[in-house]
């Protein structure tokens, strides 16, 4: 018999990761940089400002 995904623990993971996302932006925006460029921009941008670049360039 297969066993079940422990959809209990992967939803505890993803809530850490996002615990310890913000606490970083926390900590950024404490120390003054600029947050919000930053981590949007690295998280679902990346793609499409490559796909952008190569249609400029042609």
């Amino acid at each position: 018999m297969a066993k079940k995904p422990n959809y209990s623990f992967e939803k505890r993971q993803k809530e850490l990761l996002k615990k310890a996302k913000k606490e970083e932006k926390k900590q950024r925006k404490l120390n003054g940089e600029d947050v919000d460029d930053e981590i949007e921009g690295s998280e679902d941008d990346d793609g499409e400002e490559e796909a952008e670049d190569d249609t400029t360039g042609a």
